[in-house]
């Protein structure tokens, strides 16, 4: 049988007034099959990021049963091609399987991303053949075809350091849900691949927060906030 992916721990959490610089803007399709797929042009870099993401719910902080789900999948250690991360919020935990591919952008475009049809088009392009190949007939890319746009989302990044570890902090300006003002959103994040230093630096990083007033008790993945608000 083969060995289950090893994966990398995200912390992550929400957090308020704090100062992030503009980086990157993306973009997120969604579909069924816990798959989603995503466009993201990145300031200063000359093409486009196109990520494909398999989500797996983890129930009862049982990541090991999320893993030999993914496994079963054909998710395993041989398949240098996905990354393995836990996404460690603050009420939820989420294992994602992703691989990533480039496309070219023309040059002319800047920080813009394509249109409807273009997106559609460079994501069905380079479909990876796990997901295409997910249900019979093509499902991936047919799926693709008519699935809804949400975005683009415009985030601005900067990163400093907790613990001798990058911390990733980053500003998303969303619709409220209201759809008639702008919500931001704060995320602080740090990735380790040790269980252990996950469950730990989290707890450390929420108390200093906390002791800051800048934390927010409330967790949600960022593509569901886009698809309620978009």
């Amino acid at each position: 049988m083969a060995k289950p992916p090893s994966p990398q721990y995200i912390n992550h959490g929400q957090y308020k007034n704090l100062t992030p610089i503009p980086c990157y803007r993306p973009i997120d399709l969604r579909d069924a099959a816990d798959w989603s797929a995503r466009i993201r042009k990145i300031e200063n870099e000359d093409n486009f990021e196109l990520t494909y993401k398999k989500r797996y719910a983890v129930t009862g902080g049982d990541i090991e049963a999320a893993l030999i789900a993914a496994n079963n999948d054909g998710f395993n250690a041989g398949n240098a091609k996905y990354e393995a991360q836990v996404e460690w919020g603050y009420q939820q935990q989420t294992l994602s399987v992703s691989r990533k591919k480039t496309a070219a952008d023309s040059g002319k475009s800047g920080m813009d991303l394509p249109g409807t049809s273009n997106s559609r088009k460079m994501l069905i392009d380079n479909a990876p053949n796990k997901f295409d190949n997910w249900r019979p007939n093509k499902w991936g890319t047919d799926t693709l075809a008519v699935s809804r746009i949400f975005g683009p989302v415009l985030v601005r990044r900067s990163v400093g350091s907790w613990n001798e570890m990058p911390l990733y902090l980053e500003i998303w300006p969303l619709l409220n849900l209201q759809g008639t003002g702008i919500e931001y959103i704060v995320e602080a994040s740090f990735k380790t691949k040790s269980h252990k230093t996950a469950l730990i630096e989290q707890t450390n990083l929420t108390a200093y927060l906390q002791s800051k007033g800048w934390f927010l008790a409330r967790g949600s993945l960022k593509p569901s906030l886009i698809m309620e608000r978009y």
